[in-house]
């Protein structure tokens, strides 16, 4: 029954593919929309002559470095203040304002301090990246620490257990789903923020690909650049669900 229900699954996942560019290609016949909205031929044809050149590599490359620069900085920031958060209320009412308000605030606005801050360099582009994985990060993770449940600790207690005890014992092992979503999150905002993220003078990098093939009205390069920053995101996102499957695995027996 089960495999039965995952080639199903498939098969409505590889027919929806079918339909999507299908409908891409009818799109792209109608004048006042295939002006824009390259048809998937072109894109395919200017794959190859980036990939051939080496550009795209090279664009790929770095933009990899500057996601994973700033989501890394920024979920190793959000695990130990989320857990501080949840942990310890003078630390949460000090700290959580202070996360909600610059939570509102987007990415791009920083852009003019950072570049005052830091130049245009790497370093500025890692940044801005950062604070918004930070942002998105902490919130999930510190949902998790205070949605443990309550008889778990209590119970912990009633056993004997110490603060630290039930915090490494407990509250990390309870908390590692939510760890594990604020990674998806985390992600998916680092490559949302790419885009602006290298509005601070990049000279490579996916964004910037984008953005120079607009001024140049060379639609093919622009619905390109989209799709390789999608494929790649949508890629890390079935690595973290499948460690999600395999880590814990243990709430699935539980239930």
């Amino acid at each position: 029954m089960g495999q039965t229900n995952k080639s199903k699954t498939q098969l409505l996942t590889i027919a929806s593919f079918v339909i999507g560019i299908a409908v891409w290609f009818a799109m792209a016949k109608i004048p006042a929309i295939g002006a824009i909205l390259t048809d998937p031929v072109t894109i395919v044809k200017s794959f190859w002559t980036e990939l051939t050149s080496g550009r795209l590599w090279q664009n790929i490359y770095v933009s990899l470095f500057r996601v994973l620069g700033g989501f890394s900085l920024g979920l190793a920031a959000a695990i130990p203040i989320a857990f501080l958060m949840g942990w310890y209320n003078p630390i949460r009412s000090i700290v959580e304002p202070w996360i909600q308000f610059f939570r509102t605030i987007p990415p791009i606005a920083l852009i003019p301090l950072v570049i005052v801050a830091q130049g245009v360099g790497e370093s500025a582009k890692i940044t801005v990246i950062f604070v918004s994985t930070f942002l998105v990060m902490v919130i999930s993770i510190y949902q998790g620490v205070r949605n443990v449940d309550p008889t778990l600790i209590k119970a912990a207690r009633v056993l004997g257990a110490r603060d630290r005890d039930i915090f490494f014992e407990v509250i990390v092992p309870a908390s590692f789903p939510y760890i594990l979503i604020g990674v998806r999150l985390g992600l998916a905002s680092a490559w949302t923020t790419l885009v602006a993220a290298e509005l601070t003078g990049a000279s490579k990098g996916l964004g910037n690909m984008i953005m120079e093939a607009s001024l140049y009205f060379r639609m093919d390069v622009v619905i390109l650049g989209i799709i390789v920053i999608g494929v790649i995101g949508l890629l890390m996102d079935k690595g973290v669900l499948y460690l999600e499957r395999r880590l814990t695995g243990w709430q699935e027996l539980r239930k």
